[in-house]
């Protein structure tokens, strides 16, 4: 990683439910969580969720994949 990247990493993680989300992913390991059991889980709502998912992703800290018309999330 350089040092860009892990600006970029650390920025998303230093905010609360980020990092709650990103945590919870880690524990989910490779089997990862639905955005519907992240919200469930966190109590989070589903349009905020949807916010702090993307720029996970966009820091690279977090993946998703689809499995038919769900998207599953997983720790990177």
């Amino acid at each position: 990683m350089n040092e860009p990247e892990v600006v970029r990493s650390l920025a998303a993680l230093a905010q609360e439910v980020r990092l709650r989300v990103f945590r919870a992913l880690v524990v989910a390991g490779k089997d990862g969580l639905t955005p519907g059991a992240i919200s469930e889980q966190l109590g989070v709502a589903s349009n905020t969720l949807s916010f702090h998912l993307k720029e996970l992703a966009h820091a690279g800290l977090v993946s998703q994949e689809r499995h038919g018309r769900n998207l599953v999330y997983r720790a990177s």
